[in-house]
């Protein structure tokens, strides 16, 4: 019954999908490391018009007018030395490109959800803007579910993903009707519970929420071990290749006709297109196996995760969605037939190639021949660049101190960040055009995992963060041999946080606890 299923997994353990080229270069310093992306094998960049030169010019020129007015504005400058922006045609774009590309491969009429991964960017105007582009939204902890809802994005259109749920989670996503789905036996188990109280236990009648198990291929890892959720100890999902463990999950389905959905996720930056497809495929055949174990079509719906890694080498946006797509197409026909539904959980290519870090260089100085230039940005908005810059390197800009882009002969220079420790580094030997005091240093592709995600070292302040777009974007130079600043309208998504929040969120209003504090029966 189940031979084509063999079949299957012998193509993908022979490794017939394409792999196609993996490398990510550090941008401006020119150093390279394996295994960030890669297009399978599948079509030039140029046959997609999401990822070609004319529109990372585009991007860059938007950047670049965007960096100038947010100088002009007083948003960035002495007295708020670092400010994150956000492009909000950027964004528009790559929502369009993602629905595109996924409605170019699946059978008419197929229901497809594509829910941001709210850890990526979460940020309450950004999910609004989102949810407006038909985006939905993909969850992980009760805080990020406060923030989708805060957005006013509907129940339907929430996914809720986590390793460590608690029953008040739980509880609270199946009343609203949320999609869940469980990442282990004893989260089931909890399931379990909730569906009895509900009284659909037993029942072929749907539930409010859409309930599925979360699934772990264990087909191995990329170049990041970090973003690699497919290995054989990662904590996610039900390891499938453990002893038992596929028969449990087969048994689950069995016994409980109200799981209609199967789920995995392969992993992030550092994984290959093959990679990602090949857990696509391993999961589509587990639904089929199930299927027809049950002898019915029990799993309706199949959720690939995301993982689209992100090209932080230049402004192109390679791979695209379309490349994706067309991948997965080939190596998984059958999940695009229209039996199934998709869901889709991609965080970092939608926002990353549109954030920018702007900071004010506040010195400039030389140590041990080499150039220094002391910025206001560094570990407290681009943790993972600091602390793992070999995986997470960035391409830096220099602007003037009217914030126009630099031009002329590079010269090797560290860009540090504010923090007190040495390894504050946002770039080390990079050649750059000399930043000087009062220039600024642009942080770029920094849209996810950045500038949203503050580390409070040193008691930092939070930068402000603001949308922005631009009329004629045409990248025209104005007369003064710049980028035009005219034209470039703000939002505020986030204020700057001030000093007096920053004592408050260090308990300034219990000052006074520990040395009143005595030990009971102590006067």
């Amino acid at each position: 019954m189940f031979g084509w299923i063999h079949g299957l997994r012998q193509r993908l353990d022979g490794g017939a999908v394409n792999t196609g080229e993996d490398r990510h270069t550090g941008g401006a310093s020119g150093e390279t490391h394996e295994g960030t992306y890669g297009d399978g094998g599948h079509g030039d960049v140029r046959d997609d018009s999401h990822g070609d030169g004319r529109d990372g010019a585009e991007r860059a020129a938007r950047r670049d007018r965007a960096v100038r007015a947010a100088v002009a504005q007083g948003l960035v400058g002495p007295a708020a030395p670092v400010v994150g922006l956000l492009d909000v045609t950027g964004i528009r774009e790559s929502a369009a490109a993602l629905r595109a590309a996924f409605d170019a491969v699946v059978a008419p009429g197929t229901p497809v959800l594509h829910a941001f991964a709210v850890k990526a960017t979460p940020l309450v105007a950004v999910l609004r803007l989102l949810d407006g582009e038909g985006i939905g939204v993909e969850v992980a902890s009760p805080g990020e579910l406060a923030l989708a809802r805060t957005a006013g994005v509907p129940p339907r259109r929430i996914v809720l993903d986590s390793p460590a749920k608690t029953p008040e989670e739980l509880r609270e996503a199946l009343a609203l009707g949320i999609a869940v789905n469980a990442d282990n036996p004893q989260e089931l188990d909890r399931v379990d519970v909730l569906v009895h109280a509900h009284g659909a236990a037993g029942s072929a009648a749907p539930l409010a929420s859409p309930v599925g198990i979360r699934v772990n291929p264990q087909i191995g890892g990329g170049s990041i071990g970090a973003t690699s959720t497919a290995t054989a100890t990662s904590k996610f999902g039900v390891a499938l290749r453990d002893e038992g463990a596929r028969e449990w999950v087969i048994r689950a389905f069995l016994d409980r006709p109200w799981l209609t959905r199967l789920h995995a996720h392969t992993g992030s930056q550092g994984i290959p297109l093959a990679l990602l497809a090949r857990g696509v495929a391993e999961t589509y055949a587990l639904a089929e196996e199930i299927n027809a174990r049950v002898g019915r079509r029990q799993i309706d719906t199949v959720d690939i995760g995301g993982g689209l890694p992100v090209n932080f080498d230049s402004d192109a946006m390679t791979p695209t969605y379309a490349q994706y797509a067309r991948v997965l197409r080939e190596a998984v026909p059958g999940l695009f037939d229209g039996r199934y539904g998709l869901v889709t959980e991609f965080g970092r290519s939608l926002l990353a190639k549109h954030g920018t870090v702007v900071a004010r260089v506040e010195y400039a100085k030389t140590a041990g021949g080499r150039r220094v230039a002391v910025t206001h940005a560094g570990v407290q908005v681009a943790t993972r660049t600091v602390y793992a810059p070999a995986a997470w390197p960035l391409r830096i800009a220099s602007y003037d101190a009217e914030g126009r882009p630099k031009s002329g002969p590079g010269v090797v220079q560290d860009v540090a960040g504010p923090a007190c420790f040495s390894g504050d580094l946002l770039a080390e030997g990079r050649t750059l055009p000399p930043l000087d005091q009062g220039d600024y240093a642009a942080a770029l592709d920094t849209g996810a995992y950045y500038f949203a995600h503050h580390y409070s070292y040193n008691s930092l302040t939070r930068p402000g963060v603001y949308g922005f777009v631009a009329d004629g974007m045409d990248g025209e130079a104005d007369a003064s041999g710049g980028d035009n600043a005219d034209g470039v309208a703000f939002a505020t998504v986030r204020s700057p946080q001030t000093v007096e929040e920053v004592v408050a969120d260090s308990g300034g209003e219990h000052a006074a606890a520990l040395t009143a504090l005595r030990a009971p029966g102590h006067p």
